[in-house]
């Protein structure tokens, strides 16, 4: 069982790698991969799913394959543009893409609300899911994976800013860390 599930893995990740490369052709962007097998902590975590609220972790995704995603709703550019690229590889994968869950987490929850993050993702594929934790949650995730964002609120002379790595963390059916995927 366990050696299927991650066969399967292997396969849907190496079908999702390889169409989120070809997927960057469509748009200009370019992709790159690295294999972080045996080198990045597995999957662990938990946060609020915005659809339901309820309170999920990381074995709540066993047997799936895990793209993990650090943003924010009110991003101009970057979150949007890799949550379509990510749409559009789910799409090209066809009934394969059941077996993958991305797992958008905001990096600014002040602003992201449950309600107003659960309608953002429900503009990109339905393995897409938006998840918020308490600053805490998100900070040891954050350090977990080494990603890095800053939130500094409004001031009269600067306006609310929002800054966070765009890194696409892996994982396979398991948990295990496979592959950090990143926009050049």
């Amino acid at each position: 069982m366990r050696r299927t599930i991650r066969r399967r893995a292997a396969g849907l990740i190496g079908a999702a790698l390889g169409l989120l490369l070809l997927g960057g052709c469509d748009s200009g962007a370019k992709w790159h991969a690295i294999d972080v097998t045996g080198s990045s902590p597995s999957l662990a975590f938990t946060m609020t799913r915005a659809s339901d609220g309820k309170e999920v972790t990381a074995a709540d995704y066993r047997g799936q394959v895990v793209m993990l995603y650090f943003g924010y709703t009110f991003c101009p550019d970057v979150c949007p543009t890799v949550l379509a690229n990510i749409t559009n590889v789910l799409g090209r994968l066809g009934t394969d893409a059941q077996h993958v869950r991305v797992l958008f987490v905001t990096v600014d929850p002040n602003r992201d609300a449950a309600p107003v993050l659960a309608a953002y993702v429900k503009n990109f594929a339905p393995q897409i899911e938006g998840l918020r934790g308490t600053p805490a949650q998100l900070a040891a995730l954050a350090r977990r994976y080494r990603v890095v964002y800053s939130v500094k609120p409004a001031t009269k002379d600067h306006p609310y800013e929002v800054t966070h790595s765009s890194a696409i963390y892996v994982f396979d059916g398991t948990g295990a860390a496979r592959l950090i995927a990143t926009s050049l």
